[in-house]
């Protein structure tokens, strides 16, 4: 704390002294140090030097030196490589072998795939002092880093068809083994620190196995059965290069992909790639831990710090609402926007509460299982029916009038697309009693306010905007693309600008009379009137769990808990007895 007040008074003092000529600095005081002002100078200060810090412009000279032409593909010999790949490994543990199957790798990747190690080497600047850091601190080679360019591209997000996840691509099992945790709202894999050391802790165990890297590396990628197997096919031989031919054709590729990556990554400028523009270096971000959950678009609006950028520096989230935890969830961004948002920190929770309540009233209600089994719950368990075989002559007309409740309704409850109904089809007919009505409400996703007080599964008529898909839709929404391809009768996934989409799903609202302006919306709320009832009990069986108690009467876990404060989820005993009605 000493040095970085010396530092922040040296910076100052420097600043005040440009002027010295024509003005006379004021004395520094206390209150001066404190101030808004000082503090943004200051900012400002240390954001340009982490810019000039940033950029890295060692690859010009050695072009220029070169004399490259912009996009020439130098012709480096097999002689060269392997000085280069001799070189790597005076100053690592790897050995980074140049062999037929190592020089064709790098040459495939320095040909026909220049644009992902530009890309690579752009993205690099947000990840690699990251896991330099901690490499160094599990006392792992800092070569390890360049696993993470041929794992994922050195994005976050990406996942496998076999469905490992994020840069260092975990699969659900392994993640989880190594404290990586996934919930509703967000999925660990995705979170560049934590799955880093994640991955450190892994590579390091799969070494004390098998005391090899390249064994490591090969573990890493097809799991410690697949290369113990290798090993006894081999006759029980104890190097990468030697189990190879014993194993998969993908982890056959694996370690020469890795050699590639590394060769190609320190040797770019000597083979002419100049890495992408990187928009941010890990040395311009900050970190700032959060004491309630926020929307991201509540920090947009307070922060002018656009979602698209919070959402790229936070991959862990998959949605856009930062729950609350213990210990709280963290957001990472740039120095200027952490500045800010720490600086407003009770205006955001203020803004928070009145666009959106308590995460218990958010507008989508992401801890139900999905829509089409919602519907089926309510169908079952909170509608009386009365059943209808049609006779000849009946319409569905005739057969609505008789039993005084809606043609629609009666069509909706039975899946019928159309008026028709065939002879001998036995009917769900709802019971007047329970007096469904429908009403037609305008209401914006982003805009709910006030005490929000029951579910509702509604019908949302989307209007399609320049530059949406189905996939975007279906996320916003919380539903399937698939959903809403069979709700539409698409025929494919191909949108066109206002077309009107069917979206069937769950919400909470609050006040069926409020009408908002911004990003409307139109949505028929089926909304079931039911007799008053006496307070029902459920008594806790064997093998019984708080969540699955609520998914068998009918409830969201959040009501459960609503009807039960006193007691604690997951402290339940077999008699207890819950409130459920």
């Amino acid at each position: 704390m000493l040095t970085y007040r010396i530092l922040l008074l040296s910076i100052w003092i420097g600043l005040s002294s440009a002027f010295a000529q024509t003005k006379k600095p004021k004395p520094i005081t206390k209150d001066s140090l404190t101030s808004e002002a000082f503090l943004k100078v200051i900012e400002n200060s240390l954001e340009s030097f982490y810019a000039e810090y940033a950029k890295d412009s060692n690859y010009d000279s050695i072009i220029n030196a070169l004399e490259f032409e912009a996009n020439e593909i130098p012709d480096v010999s097999d002689e060269i490589i392997c000085q280069r790949l001799s070189k790597m490994n005076e100053m690592s543990p790897f050995h980074l072998e140049c062999n037929a199957s190592t020089l064709s790798v790098i040459r495939f990747f320095a040909t026909k795939r220049r644009s992902f190690i530009r890309i690579c080497l752009g993205r690099s600047k947000l990840y690699f002092d990251m896991y330099e850091e901690a490499l160094a601190r599990h006392d792992l080679p800092l070569d390890l880093k360049f696993l993470s360019v041929i794992e994922s591209g050195l994005r976050p997000q990406v996942k496998s068809p076999a469905g490992a996840l994020g840069l260092w691509q975990f699969m659900y099992g392994t993640g989880k083994m190594f404290g990586l945790d996934e919930n509703s709202y967000f999925d660990e894999r995705m979170d560049p620190v934590k799955s880093t050391d994640a991955a450190c802790r892994y590579l390091k165990k799969l070494h004390g196995i098998y005391g090899d890297w390249n064994l490591a590396l090969a573990a890493y990628n097809a799991g410690p059965g697949n290369i113990n197997k290798a090993i006894r096919r081999s006759g029980g031989k104890r190097t990468y290069w030697e189990i190879r031919p014993f194993l998969h054709k993908e982890t056959q590729g694996y370690v020469p992909n890795f050699i590639a990556a590394a060769y190609l990554m320190t040797y770019h400028a000597e083979n002419n790639l100049v890495p992408m523009e990187a928009k941010i270096h890990s040395s311009q971000l900050d970190t700032m831990c959060l004491s309630k959950g926020v929307h991201m678009e509540t920090i947009e609006k307070i922060s002018g710090w656009s979602l698209e950028e919070i959402k790229v520096l936070n991959p862990v989230y998959k949605k856009t609402y930062i729950p609350f935890t213990q210990p709280n969830q963290c957001i990472t961004g740039p120095l200027l926007k952490i500045g800010k948002l720490v600086s407003l920190e009770d205006s955001l929770y203020v803004l928070e509460k009145k666009l959106y309540g308590s995460q218990n009233n958010s507008f989508f209600n992401t801890h139900t299982d999905s829509v089409n089994q919602e519907l089926d719950s309510i169908n079952k368990k909170n509608v009386n029916y009365k059943f209808h075989k049609v006779r000849k002559g009946e319409t569905l007309s005739l057969i609505s009038k008789k039993y005084k409740v809606k043609a629609n309704d009666i069509m909706e409850l039975n899946n019928l697309r159309s008026s028709k109904v065939p002879i001998g089809r036995i009917l769900k007919i709802p019971d007047e009693n329970n007096n469904i009505a429908s009403k037609e409400i305008i209401i914006s996703s982003d805009s709910i306010i006030g005490l929000i007080y029951y579910d509702s599964i509604v019908k949302i008529y989307h209007s399609v905007q320049r530059n949406e898909n189905i996939e975007a839709i279906a996320t916003k929404y919380n539903v399937k693309s698939s959903d809403i391809i069979k709700w539409n009768n698409l025929k494919d996934k191909w949108l066109s600008i206002d077309q009107k989409l069917l979206i069937v799903t769950k919400i909470k609202i609050s006040n069926p009379g409020i009408v908002f302006n911004e990003n409307k919306v139109i949505v028929e709320e089926k909304i079931e009137k039911k007799p008053v009832q006496k307070t029902q009990f459920y008594t806790v069986k064997t093998g019984d769990l708080f969540n699955r108690i609520a998914q068998k009467q009918g409830l969201t876990m959040q009501q459960l808990i609503n009807l039960n404060p006193e007691v604690k989820p997951n402290k339940i005993y077999v008699g207890q007895k819950l409130r459920v009605r």
